[in-house]
């Protein structure tokens, strides 16, 4: 499915791939690669709230502050799992957790089969890259915020997710 102008780049309307996931939805389990190559799935956060930080690409401006931003956030959170999924390469997010001091969440790629972004609705087609935005899923497994950001250059509301998780 294919959804046209949801997001864009540059003021350039852009489609997203996927299933269109709501608030109140079960979250859909899925499965990433971490920069060793192991795979990761949301299922290994069960029990505990978990933060979804998606973004483009972690060598991007915005991208590396949002994951700054969660990094520094997650170490004051309490049975919170937070994920920041990217289509980067797994080696090219260990070598940006190394260089930044990203020790606080789980930098994660969906390059290999882009299943977070299929499920959740994340792929911008034209780019092959996933839109910037966070999803927050309850203790209960349940969609508990969801954002897409309209324009990917620009931040998502960091404090509202917050919030939300800390509930």
């Amino acid at each position: 499915m294919s959804r046209k102008g949801i997001v864009s780049f540059a003021g350039n309307p852009l489609s997203l791939l996927g299933k269109e996931v709501k608030v109140g939805d079960k979250a859909v389990d899925f499965s990433v690669l971490d920069a060793n190559l192991n795979e990761v799935k949301l299922s290994d956060a069960l029990g505990q709230t978990v933060i979804i930080s998606v973004a483009p690409s972690l060598d991007t401006s915005v991208c590396a502050a949002q994951t700054r931003r969660f990094n520094e956030e997650a170490a004051k959170l309490k049975d919170t799992a937070v994920y920041c999924i990217s289509v980067d390469l797994p080696f090219a997010l260990g070598r940006f957790c190394s260089t930044e001091g990203i020790e606080n969440v789980k930098t994660l790629s969906d390059h290999k089969d882009l299943d977070f972004g299929m499920k959740y609705g994340y792929i911008v087609e034209e780019l092959r890259l996933l839109a910037r935005g966070i999803v927050v899923i309850g203790k209960d497994g349940i969609v508990k915020h969801l954002e897409v950001v309209p324009e990917m250059t620009n931040h998502p509301d960091y404090d509202k997710a917050l919030a939300i998780a800390k509930q």
